[in-house]
């Protein structure tokens, strides 16, 4: 087989790669996306997501009784104890019971957020029923995706704003050349490593940020229940391109990621054949 044949085949193979499977080239719902003037967190599509968000309304509910309670105290010493209401001040100077209470309080406020607060985090932090397993990498300024079930790995680079197509529900800074492809309805055990300094693979949709620690790796998990097309980005400040490395994760139905993995797994087959056999010829 001549030179040419050979490079034209690993160049249909090429094509083949980059232009399946369907659905990561067409323009997918986006369940959970930014919008402009938006108050509250991205729409939860997990279990961990669901509950972090229960979780910061809850809080949420604390902040605002504990800062109506202070304002009306400054407002009582305001209007009450001023020069001109109160022109002759009291005497003492402590309480016992009032100290007492105020100690007291706080750290009972402090108890009842501890505790659902170390329940979540125990519940974020594996499942013992993983149907799947991802490996993300992260490096200086990209990130490496591995399936250690399949045998499938790829890097995701960032796409250049001169290549963004907005008539296709493209996002500035948000895109890459190759999406991670993730089955809807599945427990997803995800490890995070890096190879150069520390990065964090995050997308607030599935209430997942963890960093890659080069030399060490990190375990989460997630189980997304709705299709669509989720981006997040780099949450740790990696270097001068920290800001170009987004993340794009297509959930799709278990049909069409087994489809998907197969569609992979053929393509690499064909380009490491097709490398093999012009490594050959030269």
């Amino acid at each position: 087989m001549s030179r040419a044949t050979l490079a034209i085949a690993a160049a249909v193979t090429s094509f083949f790669y980059l232009t399946l499977p369907a659905w990561a080239a067409e323009q997918m719902p986006t369940p959970s996306f930014p919008h402009p003037w938006q108050l509250n967190l991205q729409h939860p599509v997990t279990p961990v997501a669901e509950r972090l968000h229960d979780f910061h309304t809850f809080l949420l509910w604390i902040i605002t009784v504990i800062s109506v309670f202070v304002a009306i105290l400054l407002l009582i010493c305001i209007f009450r104890f001023n020069e001109k209401a109160n022109p002759v001040p009291a005497k003492w100077s402590h309480n016992t019971m009032l100290e007492v209470i105020w100690t007291t309080i706080p750290v009972l406020i402090l108890v009842v957020i501890a505790v659902p607060s170390y329940r979540l985090l125990y519940f974020m932090d594996r499942t013992t029923e993983a149907e799947m397993t991802i490996k993300v990498i992260g490096n200086q300024w990209y990130w490496s995706y591995e399936y250690p079930d399949t045998e499938i790995s790829f890097d995701a680079l960032a796409l250049p704003a001169e290549e963004i197509d907005v008539s296709k529900g493209q996002h500035r800074l948000l895109e890459t050349d190759k999406h991670v492809v993730l089955p809807v309805d599945t427990n997803i055990r995800i490890l995070f490593t890096a190879t150069d300094v520390i990065h964090a693979w995050a997308v607030p949709a599935f209430g997942v940020k963890l960093d890659n620690m080069p030399g060490r790796t990190n375990e989460s998990w997630t189980r997304i229940t709705e299709l669509g097309r989720y981006y997040g980005q780099c949450s740790e400040l990696c270097g001068v391109d920290h800001s170009f490395m987004p993340i794009v994760v297509d959930v799709v139905s278990k049909e069409d990621y087994k489809k998907w993995v197969e569609t992979q797994k053929q393509a690499n087959a064909g380009a490491l054949s097709s490398s093999t056999k012009l490594a050959a010829a030269q």
